[in-house]
């Protein structure tokens, strides 16, 4: 089915486009009414992730009610771990939590790789996300970094400093590289799933790429990613965006494997950005997401701001990170109109 609204997937491949595309990490979610709605049927954040009818008409909320020019499959980066055989909960007002965390060769080798089918979930949400928008708008599929998994599967929950984390690639590095292996093409198959089920681009969240040094990053993260961009190319023709939090350290190393656009987040000077990246990627962000408590006129001055700095090639406009579930909706759409009604 051809796209009416294609604008994302041409600015990540580099084409001219008439304006500047956007969409807002994590864009379904509490920020509306009408997705707490759904939620309240649900009970829970894994039960409505886990039920394709529901995670369909969530997905497809921001694309009516905001104007964003792609939709973003409703799903979770940690169902990756879940179908390896490291089952979690998401604790309300704590975040994630898994009962079992892997500490030895013994929880590693208990892992099995997955298969796409083994999400067949949030497989058939794709499916049904697709019929919904009917070719209104791109839908894109997404997967957390292997690092980042890693990091939840060894420290068990969130943390500022993923310490546990952290000592077991200075501790046990050549387990830590069997793990991120496992992971790594867990993802792979699970990503090449969602294309084949209907993902137009697909985007990997390194949510924890900032407390790595550069060397650990290079070895831990950046050579995993790597692959599965690689894998990702050989198999499929669609734009593969690269989010990394914090790593402000790790741009020009980002900006040499294979993936069409780079994530920045709002600590990442947009000059600077663009001359350590180069012409041959894309640019998505980088609004700080507290902008969205200003004042109208401020948010359409900040927004105006970034658009001229980025530049009318090669930007793909969205917060440094997801949006805070207290931001007033209004504002929202606000933000995504002065970017959809500014021209160069």
């Amino acid at each position: 089915m051809k796209l009416q609204n294609d604008l994302i997937l041409r600015t990540a491949k580099g084409e001219k486009t008439e304006r500047t595309p956007v969409w807002l990490m994590r864009q379904a979610g509490r920020v509306l009414p009408e997705y707490r709605k759904v939620r309240e049927k649900m009970g829970g954040f894994k039960e409505l992730v886990e039920t394709p009818e529901f995670a369909c008409e969530v997905t497809i909320q921001p694309v009516d009610i905001l104007g964003v020019d792609a939709a973003i499959i409703f799903s979770d980066i940690l169902v990756i771990p879940e179908a390896m055989g490291l089952p979690y909960q998401m604790l309300e007002a704590k975040g994630p939590w898994f009962e079992r965390t892997i500490q030895n060769k013994a929880d590693i080798d208990a892992l099995h790789i997955a298969e796409g089918e083994d999400l067949h979930y949030v497989l058939e949400a794709i499916r049904l996300t697709k019929k919904g928008l009917n070719g209104r708008v791109p839908l894109i599929g997404f997967a957390g970094a292997p690092w980042t998994i890693f990091s939840y599967m060894i420290e068990g929950s969130g943390s500022k400093t993923f310490s546990k984390a952290k000592k077991f690639l200075y501790t046990n590095p050549r387990l830590a590289h069997t793990l991120l292996e496992k992971i790594t093409e867990s993802t792979l198959n699970y990503l090449l799933a969602q294309v084949k089920a209907g993902a137009d681009m697909i985007q990997i969240f390194d949510s924890w790429a900032g407390v790595l040094s550069p060397e650990q990053y290079r070895e831990f993260s950046l050579r995993y990613i790597t692959r599965i961009c690689d894998g990702l190319k050989a198999e499929t023709n669609v734009p593969v965006t690269v989010f990394a939090k914090d790593a402000f350290f790790a741009r020009k190393d980002i900006s040499e494997i294979n993936c069409d656009t780079i994530g920045l987040d709002w600590t990442m000077d947009i000059a600077e950005s663009r001359a350590l990246i180069g012409p041959g990627k894309t640019l998505q962000g980088n609004m700080d997401p507290c902008l969205l408590y200003a004042s109208d006129e401020v948010i359409v001055n900040e927004t105006h701001k970034m658009l001229k700095a980025f530049g009318p090639l090669r930007h793909i406009a969205n917060l440094g990170h997801g949006l805070y579930p207290d931001t007033e909706k209004e504002k929202v759409k606000l933000f995504v109109h002065t970017i959809k009604e500014f021209r160069f």
